[in-house]
């Protein structure tokens, strides 16, 4: 009887010492747990932090960025706009001119040249290519040279009517996107001021 009793006092022991260590077991998991939680919480802020400052950082100068570049952009805007408006007034331009203003402004061009250019009108062999024309107006265009040259058609994409005159060492070009690119360049500020104003020229 009193063997039995010393078992049971014996078991009684070891289990209050298995749940004493078992809780100190749990109460070290525990603070472990809620350590690394206040870490991690802690990285977490200065994280967070850090990004918010980055991010503060990045907006400040992508602002400064944008309002450097808007002077930049409003003059590049504004010459797109001028481009465009020149551009159109040189489409209405040509596209209100008849045929014979046409071929007219082609033998004045071709005139002009040739008056510079003796070496040509002395040639023999004598060769013209046209396009954007008719073979009757280029024809028609061509008679200031008085006749004795070979008239040809040529294949191009280009916008305007052009006649080319060649022989084996002289070329002369006389073409309606050469006379819209000499006028655009020399009588620029003209034509813009005349399409939208000295005052917009002026704007910053």
């Amino acid at each position: 009887m009193e063997e039995l009793q010393s078992t049971e006092i014996l078991d009684r022991e070891i289990l209050e010492d298995a749940r004493k260590k078992a809780a100190r077991i749990l109460k070290t998991a525990d603070d472990t747990v809620r350590a690394h939680t206040r870490e991690w919480e802690k990285r977490t802020a200065e994280s967070l932090d850090a990004l918010e400052e980055k991010f503060n950082e990045q907006k400040e100068f992508n602002a400064e960025k944008v309002m450097a570049r808007l002077p930049i952009d409003k003059r590049r805007a504004k010459v797109e706009k001028i481009e465009s408006l020149l551009q159109s007034a040189v489409e209405s331009w040509y596209n209100s001119l008849s045929r014979d203003q046409i071929l007219e402004l082609l033998s004045k061009e071709l005139a002009k040249r040739l008056a510079l250019c003796e070496e040509f009108s002395s040639s023999s062999e004598k060769r013209a290519y046209f396009s954007g024309l008719e073979r009757s107006e280029a024809e028609k265009a061509l008679k200031i040279m008085g006749g004795n040259c070979i008239i040809e058609e040529k294949n191009t994409t280009d916008r305007y009517p052009a006649i080319t005159l060649e022989t084996g060492h002289v070329r002369i070009i006389a073409s309606i996107q050469k006379l819209v690119d000499f006028l655009l360049q020399e009588k620029r500020i003209e034509l813009v001021e005349a399409l939208v104003g000295s005052a917009y020229m002026e704007e910053a």
